[in-house]
């Protein structure tokens, strides 16, 4: 018989309350176990095949209702056969099983379970249909030239998306219930001839020896198992596009889909992998590469303009030219604060206004973040509490972290520019000096899953310096980044190029 993964999971459950042979104390063993839970529904009903007594039992909102009643009850009242041990059920998964808890377990995971009178033995039907959203374009990470199927809730869904990318028979999975109570299942997808068994089996040790009540999200999954907790940097890569994701797996990474979730998690990640995005590689190598180079650039302007505008006020107002002195002389002639506190307050601003266009409906969130952001500002440079060269500084620090493709290294990059401006309000260039020194010391330090975060400047790897602050033409990039390779290679022609052109 063909089993789910759910199914098989229940297999490995133990067992130690066995179903009896009578039928009403095992009903009312179910219905102990479901107390105060009115959509438990117990359907009793007779087997025309063999005249014997049989109850129905599932949850009423985890179940798909016209499978229950055209593939399971159907077929047992009306159907005839002459064996027993062939029910006349003609849904995709059947699967037996004899505990109690079992049982418990298919019901809360949305299979419906047939108990039979005199028969210890209770079959679980694969009938699951929840409530879903329908397959929509990604909300964050949107596309001009690639596809516009972004991932669901559901992580049945979510695994075909990226198989319809990768129909290959060297695609694998390895799946993990997760989670004392909420037991979520986590499914490890990669291609088995592509990636490191030792990075496999790093990041399968790591989920499968997690001890918590419930993965509700894959941002949770990624706070247990990633390498240093306490880095600003993401070290995996979060994407809710399925041609994203089969694009890293082609690559040698490994993907983790977690259910119920919208975003599937990728590593190990490198920095310049959150540099890249889809539409680098649907458009001509000179524009991607003068994108790529774009966003680098927004990168170190995010992290050092506000520091750099502090420094040179406070500090090092030498560099300045004479007529530019002069004017950021006049327009902060009536502004009481020192730089630090005039920037960090616009900052603080500014973020206040971000987060509060996220968290409100979209038209008003626009509404409130342009008109927020235009009388805010005038208002404060006529009050005098900020200078207009503040503001632009501000506007284009805002702008540059705007431009970073992946939402979580943006946010690392907003949140790195604070102590960049306290660095410069103490030592000046020389604290900017230091704060990006310690920055390029802990990229070449992090790793991800055990492989090096700065690859392939940190160590230094000249052939994959195709994809990274330019990128090469298609046709010169034949062969997988090495850190997201195995070196040994299971069958002849794995090092062929990769087919999605990256």
């Amino acid at each position: 018989m063909h089993k789910s993964p759910i199914q098989q999971q229940i297999q490995q459950q133990p067992q130690p309350n066995l179903i009896s042979g009578d039928l009403s104390q095992n009903v009312l063993s179910i219905r102990d176990i479901f107390r105060d839970t009115p959509d438990l529904i117990v359907r009793h009903l007779i087997i025309k095949q063999t005249g014997q007594r049989a109850a129905l039992v599932y949850l009423e909102g985890l179940t798909d209702k016209n499978s229950i009643t055209n593939n399971v009850l159907d077929p047992l009242q009306l159907q005839t056969g002459s064996s027993t041990s062939d029910l006349p059920v003609t849904v995709g998964s059947v699967t037996e099983i004899t505990g109690i808890n079992d049982i418990e377990h298919a019901i809360l995971h949305g299979l419906s379970v047939l108990i039979i009178n005199e028969s210890t033995v209770a079959y679980s039907y694969d009938t699951q249909g929840w409530p879903q959203r329908a397959i929509e374009d990604p909300q964050i990470e949107s596309s001009l030239k690639g596809g516009h199927q972004g991932f669901v809730e559901t992580a049945s869904q979510n695994i075909a998306l990226i198989r319809r990318y990768i129909p290959d028979r060297e695609l694998k999975m390895k799946s993990i219930i997760v989670g004392r109570r909420g037991k979520t299942s986590v499914t490890i997808m990669y291609l088995e001839d592509v990636a490191h068994p030792e990075v496999l089996q790093e990041l399968y040790d790591r989920i499968k020896l997690l001890d918590v009540d419930a993965i509700l999200n894959s941002g949770e999954l990624e706070g247990f198992i990633e390498d240093n907790p306490f880095s600003p940097f993401p070290q995996f890569i979060s994407t809710e596009r399925p041609d994203a994701v089969a694009s890293q797996i082609l690559q040698g990474r490994l993907a983790i889909v977690v259910d119920r979730s919208p975003a599937v998690l990728v590593g190990p990640a490198s920095f310049t992998s959150f540099f890249q995005s889809v539409d680098d590689y649907s458009t001509r190598w000179l524009v991607a590469s003068f994108n790529r180079l774009m966003r680098f650039m927004a990168f170190l302007l995010a992290i050092c303009l506000p520091s750099l505008y502090i420094a040179a006020i406070s500090f090092n107002y030498e560099v300045i030219p004479v007529k530019l002195i002069l004017s950021i002389g006049e327009s902060r002639e009536r502004v009481p604060f020192p730089p630090f506190v005039e920037a960090l307050l616009m900052e603080i601003t500014l973020e206040m206004l971000r987060e509060a266009g996220v968290r409100l409906p979209s038209p008003i969130g626009q509404t409130v973040g342009i008109v927020g952001g235009i009388v805010i500002g005038q208002a404060a440079v006529q009050a005098g509490i900020v200078s207009n060269i503040m503001v632009i500084v501000v506007a284009s620090t805002a702008i540059a972290s705007f431009i970073i493709p992946n939402y979580d290294m943006a946010s690392a990059i907003r949140l790195l520019r604070f102590p960049m401006m306290l660095m410069a309000w103490m030592f000046g260039i020389v604290g900017i000096v230091i704060g990006l020194m310690t920055l390029i010391g802990h990229l070449i330090a992090l790793e991800s899953l055990g492989t090096p975060y700065g690859s392939p400047f940190a160590p230094v790897r000249f052939s994959d310096l195709k994809d990274t602050i330019f990128r090469f033409p298609i046709w010169k990039m034949t062969k997988r980044p090495v850190s997201a390779r195995a070196t040994q290679m299971r069958r002849q022609g794995s090092n062929r190029p990769r087919g999605d052109g990256k």
